[in-house]
């Protein structure tokens, strides 16, 4: 893949999970088991929802021109890595969570592995 159609389709990555973000709500009543944490906590739900439609948000601003907000797109990258990786644990100690492992943890990976792929690893030169 050339360089410019690596660079569109990471655009359409952005636009996707940037939107994703910005509907996580939605999954959370749809299947409740892979992305609703028990016992449910408004309060946390309100927090994180608030945190993901904020940075989806973010991400479809980058779209338009993904080099020029490389620490962002790498950010979403690390911190899907590392929020996954956390839920991951916490999933694995109790059976209730478990859902999780089918749910927002490899969606978490996904959104890292897609984007970390797509994004060039050094900024083009004048």
């Amino acid at each position: 893949m050339n360089e410019q159609s690596r660079l569109r389709v990471l655009k359409g990555a952005l636009v996707a999970f940037g939107l994703i973000f910005i509907t996580a709500g939605v999954l959370m009543i749809v299947w409740p088991a892979g992305w609703r944490w028990q016992p449910h906590h408004l309060y946390y739900e309100q927090m994180i929802l608030g945190i993901y439609a904020t940075l989806g948000v973010f991400l479809l601003l980058a779209a338009r021109n993904p080099l020029e907000h490389r620490s962002l797109v790498w950010f979403t990258v690390w911190s899907s890595v590392v929020h996954g990786g956390i839920m991951a644990a916490q999933a694995l100690s109790q059976d209730v969570h478990h859902g999780h492992l089918i749910g927002d943890v490899p969606a978490l990976i996904v959104v890292a592995v897609v984007l970390g792929l797509l994004m060039p690893r050094r900024a083009r030169t004048a």
